[in-house]
């Protein structure tokens, strides 16, 4: 079992032009939430820990979780409305985020007392770490299962709008690193962090996974350095859900190939980390080709423990919708 603890949202994506008087999809979201709907696509037991809204966006979404296998036994709903994200695509089909969260239902999470027994991973990160009272509750949650031996993973999935002390958030952070086994982050969360990769496996984690945009995925272990693999072409329809798909994607090869402990992840070699990013970056480029965050099932993308190799677009134009030849610029 991987429990992903974190928020559940509810995104408004612009359909076509009109600027900011264009009309508003509401799309199941949350950086956690997502990670959950793709582990489970992609086969993994996965378990969602949340505190949901009882009004018609929360059953929108626990409708979904629900529909996708995901585990609610950890869920907890509440009378508070649900959060919103309202999103704006740029030119290059990358999302931009507005957050509505005053007094929303995932805010007021109350951690469990403790995890199953099954569960081998537990997955944290996104708004869910900064938004108080919750954020507290979130890394006592975390403390506790590092504390068990469960494996810790963690995507900061930073959004500086929503932190009003971006110091404290850093330091926070970096009180967070001996608890954790995997860090996931863009190379903007990296930038806006502030720190360097070095110390923070000195400090705790065994690999931090870098996604690079463009240019493609980088880990950085504590014993086999750094390992780069190129973006996967596809042509880009939009990129929601394209980090969560990578955090989910690694987990799920971890997983599969029974490196969810510490001294297990440690054994990995280059070879196994290659193959893992590029399958973590496949699973991206899938989720980039079709609109808003709709991960790819395991028929879609193969054996993320089988030695894998880049291959080019399925045709000279790429995949469904978008660029022609582009690749997904991934958080």
């Amino acid at each position: 079992m991987i429990v992903v603890a974190g928020e559940a949202l509810v995104d408004l994506v612009p359909q076509g032009s009109g600027g900011p008087a264009a009309a508003l999809l509401p799309s199941r979201g949350g950086g956690p939430c997502n990670t959950a709907v793709a582990l489970a696509r992609l086969g993994s037991p996965a378990h969602f820990c949340s505190r949901v809204s009882t009004d018609a966006f929360g059953d929108f979404l626990l409708d979904r979780l629900r529909a996708e296998n995901v585990g609610l036994d950890l869920v907890r709903r509440g009378p508070e409305p649900t959060t919103l994200a309202v999103a704006a695509l740029d030119g290059a089909h990358s999302a931009a985020y507005r957050f509505f969260t005053e007094g929303t239902a995932d805010r007021l999470f109350t951690a469990p007392p403790e995890l199953p027994g099954a569960a081998r991973a537990l997955l944290l990160g996104s708004c869910s770490l900064v938004l108080e009272p919750g954020a507290t509750a979130y890394e006592t949650l975390m403390r506790h299962a590092a504390a068990r031996g469960v494996f810790i993973a963690l995507d900061p999935n930073i959004r500086p709008g929503l932190i009003p002390d971006p110091g404290a958030y850093r330091a926070r952070f970096t009180g967070w690193l001996p608890h954790l086994d995997v860090v996931k982050l863009s190379e903007e969360d990296a930038r806006w962090l502030g720190g360097e990769v070095d110390d923070w496996l000195a400090a705790g984690p065994a690999a931090v996974v870098v996604t690079r945009g463009r240019a493609g995925l980088t880990v950085v272990t504590r014993d086999h350095g750094t390992v780069d693999v190129p973006a996967w072409p596809v042509d880009v329809v939009d990129t929601i859900g394209a980090g969560d798909t990578v955090y989910a994607a690694l987990l799920h090869g971890l997983s599969e190939r029974n490196a969810l402990t510490r001294a297990a992840l440690s054994a990995l070699t280059a070879d196994d980390w290659r193959a893992l990013l590029t399958f973590a970056a496949h699973a991206a480029a899938l989720t980039c080709s079709r609109a808003g965050a709709e991960p790819p099932y395991a028929t879609e993308i193969g054996d993320p423990a089988a030695p894998r190799r880049r291959r080019p677009a399925p045709n000279s134009r790429g995949g469904a919708g978008g660029r022609p030849g582009s690749v997904p610029p991934v958080r």
